[in-house]
């Protein structure tokens, strides 16, 4: 029987495992850089005195380094339910201890998920043992052979490939650096949070998890750059007199603008899906000249997530939020150049006091 690769469905396994992955390193990656402002260090020896900050470090940084094993167990979970649960936690430790990090809890997760589902659903056994088989093998026998995987087969080749990797960005030269940025900006914009942007996430979020920190700050800004910059094109509107916006899509960057400042571009949605060319196209130019600018300037985020809440734990914070606002400058010139005026009764300029007269001669009182 042929297998077909739209079958293995690996974007929907791929997007469910992120989904829970965002909160946990959101909420971990925090924990570690309130413990670093707060003079925290890593707790190793618990008999002598430590303090609150030293615990919100460790604790920081003991769940970051469970990523690949999260990522794996998602993974696992979202292609065979429960029963892939404890093979995607085993594969994902030994991805860990074998050092073939992010990427290798990753395909991992995968391999996991797949033997998990195989050998339920392939799995024979008498009827006495019927019980045994969701609670004892099927956990024990795909949890061997995964590990057994790992170790043998995936673990040293990724665990290579992922250091040639780090090694490489970290020798980029200023051109490469704008080059890099420009396209992770570029990637992370023009689907809003969507799949593409997903993808990049999972890769950008390896490197981080290697101590290179620029690009998921690239990806950060790049899903700013669109509330930020369609609110620069209103007040573009205002001074040079063009209407790009329906009053309702007014209404809607009052609720966008603050989504965006915490990293949430989906409240654009109503603006982007009313011209989705002329959006696409400056997101894009905004994201490509935001990420170019955040990767070469070396803005280094220590969480993934958070908008400009992640600033307290950058190294170059103004490096961020000058790169945010050129980028969303540019997303808002370019928006408000292509955009066509609306028309006089669809006026958003805000002059309330241009209300339409109200007709009453064609009421009757019987």
């Amino acid at each position: 029987m042929k297998v077909k690769l739209s079958d293995l469905r690996i974007k929907q396994h791929l997007m469910t495992a992120i989904s829970y992955l965002i909160p946990i390193v959101v909420g971990a990656g925090f924990m570690l850089a309130i413990g670093n402002i707060g003079g925290g260090s890593q707790i190793n020896n618990f008999t002598n005195g430590f303090g609150f900050f030293d615990t919100l470090t460790t604790m920081g940084a003991l769940v970051l380094g469970l990523l690949p094993m999260v990522i794996s167990t998602g993974i696992s979970f979202s292609i065979a339910d429960k029963p892939g649960i404890a093979p995607g936690m085993v594969i994902g430790l030994a991805a860990i201890n074998i050092q073939a990090g992010f990427f290798g809890g990753l395909i991992g997760g995968f391999f996991a998920g797949w033997i998990s589902k195989v050998t339920t659903e392939k799995l024979k056994v008498p009827f006495w043992a019927e019980g045994l088989k969701p609670m004892l093998l099927i956990p024990l026998i795909s949890s061997v052979i995964s590990g057994i995987f790992m170790y043998f087969v995936l673990g040293k080749p990724v665990a290579s490939a992922t250091l040639a990797l780090t090694n490489y960005i970290s020798s980029l030269d200023a051109s490469n650096l704008l080059l890099y940025g420009a396209i992770i900006g570029i990637l992370s914009s023009i689907d809003y949070g969507g799949p593409v942007n997903k993808v990049v996430f999972a890769f950008v979020l390896s490197l981080q998890t290697e101590g290179i920190y620029e690009p998921i700050t690239v990806l950060m800004l790049a899903s700013m750059v669109t509330p930020f910059g369609f609110t620069m094109a209103y007040f573009f509107q205002k001074i040079f007199r063009k209407n790009i916006y329906t009053r309702n899509e007014v209404e809607t960057l009052k609720t966008a603008f603050p989504m965006g400042v915490v990293m949430i571009t989906e409240g654009c949605y109503p603006i982007i899906l009313n011209d989705v060319i002329r959006s696409v196209i400056s997101t894009g130019i905004g994201g490509a000249v935001g990420g170019a600018l955040s990767m070469l300037w070396g803005a280094d985020s220590r969480v993934p997530h958070g908008g400009l809440l992640a600033m307290v734990t950058m190294e170059r914070p103004l490096a961020f939020l000058t790169a945010l606002l050129i980028g969303s400058l540019a997303t808002g010139i370019v928006f408000f150049i292509l955009k066509k005026p609306v028309s006089r009764d669809q006026d958003t300029s805000g002059n309330d006091d241009q209300e339409l007269d109200i007709d009453l001669s064609s009421i009757r009182i019987s």
